[in-house]
């Protein structure tokens, strides 16, 4: 745990120190063999949209036995997303170069990039502009075969709307008015949770407390996310707003899965102790979402053509699935405990209405994380490029239902069937 967290803090260090690339990229090949290195992420382009590549400190590793290589075979192209298959099976064909089967962007050919290669320029720069809008990937083909590469661009995507550049993609520009309502809804939560909490302290416990640090945690993460889209918006940069979504978002997902643990188990409303298999639960969750976070900032703050980069997103969406499974456990057994309370004590009306809630909160949960993990993803994958806010949107409305929805059945108050806390009742 306590190396997770240096971890972390070293990474967040790392990039506090470094500018964000965001929409404007900066790609390192180091020694790279690969027949392909996908150089960005997804771009919904506009028509008329532009992309500007500028490629500096290239070095090709010529084998022993080669005296020279096409430098035809080394080139950038965009690709759309739907062309993704056929990509692949030109891939799979050795006897093809991939760039004799599209139209590329610029090949190492060019005079420019040969006086970059032989030292006579220190960069070379390509503009283009494209008449038809779509969803592209940006890549760099390698068809030499056994011959590693190296060099240093810089990738700027962006789209021109009534001579004003927009560095977002497609679909993205409504984001930042979508998380600034998304703040304010959580930030007024936030509000009307304390106040509750307050006005009925004789009845609150140590769990309502937390509750009201999450959605503090989660207010703050929505902000860092609308300061980030406002000045990728206008400059390609996030200006230090990644930072705090960093360092909010890590908070905020550690929170969210002990505060599920807890309610799951009546911590402090039921009971006032843990026992061993929750705290070995707590123990599994929290340093896997160190690790997740550690993830999120390395898939954020590098860029695709990283060896590594689909290993970490792989990983963050493998940690994030283990998570989600690990809470539901705690619930489960609390159910199990009850059912077999209402069978042998003289409480089972009580432990009966108890044992509901929980089957209601235990389906809440479920409902939540098949949303948010797995419709939330299909959104993504299957709507237009245009509406690609849609899905995130989706994805934090469901979450503030599920806080409302938590908020209301675990409030506060003398009549409340999961607080009715009983002397005769701390056993459980």
């Amino acid at each position: 745990m306590q190396r997770g967290m240096w971890a972390l803090c070293a990474l967040l260090a790392l990039a506090a120190q470094l500018p964000v690339q965001a929409k404007i990229h900066h790609s390192i090949v180091d020694t790279d063999d690969r027949k392909l290195v996908p150089l960005t992420d997804a771009f919904g382009f506009s028509d008329g949209g532009r992309i500007n590549i500028t490629i500096k400190d290239i070095a090709l590793y010529i084998k022993h036995d080669r005296d020279d290589v096409n430098l035809d075979m080394f080139g950038f192209f965009l690709s759309p997303v739907e062309a993704d298959a056929a990509l692949e099976q030109d891939l799979a064909d050795d006897s093809k170069c991939i760039l004799d089967e599209i139209n590329s962007l610029f090949t190492f050919k060019d005079s420019g990039v040969k006086k970059v290669i032989d030292k006579e320029w220190p960069s070379f720069s390509f503009s283009a502009e494209l008449e038809n809008g779509g969803l592209y990937y940006l890549y760099f083909a390698n068809c030499e075969p056994s011959t590693p590469i190296s060099f240093d661009s810089r990738i700027v995507m962006y789209n021109e709307f009534n001579g004003k550049v927009d560095y977002l993609s497609v679909g993205e520009t409504e984001l930042e008015a979508m998380f600034w309502v998304m703040f304010a809804l959580f930030t007024s939560i936030f509000f009307v949770w304390t106040w509750y909490v307050w006005q009925n302290r004789q009845y609150s416990h140590r769990i309502h407390y937390l509750m009201a640090a999450l959605c503090i945690f989660k207010s703050l993460t929505v902000m860092s996310q609308a300061g980030m889209y406002h000045y990728i918006e206008r400059t390609g940069h996030a200006d230090g707003w990644n930072i705090a979504y960093y360092i909010f978002t890590f908070f905020r997902g550690i929170l969210f899965f002990v505060v599920v643990v807890l309610i799951g188990t009546g911590w402090s409303y039921m009971k006032p102790f843990l026992g061993d298999k929750e705290k070995r639960i707590l123990m599994v969750v929290i340093p896997l979402q160190v690790f997740a976070n550690i993830a999120i900032i390395i898939t954020e703050e590098e860029s695709p053509s990283v060896k590594d980069w689909f290993t970490w997103r792989d990983v963050f969406h493998l940690v994030d699935i283990i998570c989600c499974c690990a809470i539901l456990f705690p619930i489960v057994w609390s159910i199990k405990h009850l059912r077999e309370a209402s069978q042998t004590d003289g409480k089972a009306a009580r432990n009966l209405e108890k044992l509901t809630l929980f089957r209601q909160f235990y389906v809440m949960v479920v409902v939540y994380i098949y949303f948010t993990r797995i419709v939330v993803y299909l959104l993504k994958s299957t709507m237009q490029y245009e509406y690609a806010w849609v899905s995130e949107a989706a994805d934090q409305f469901a979450t503030l239902a599920f806080y409302v929805w938590t908020a209301v059945k675990f409030r506060p108050q003398p009549n409340n069937p999961y607080l009715r806390l009983e002397q005769s009742e701390i056993e459980l």
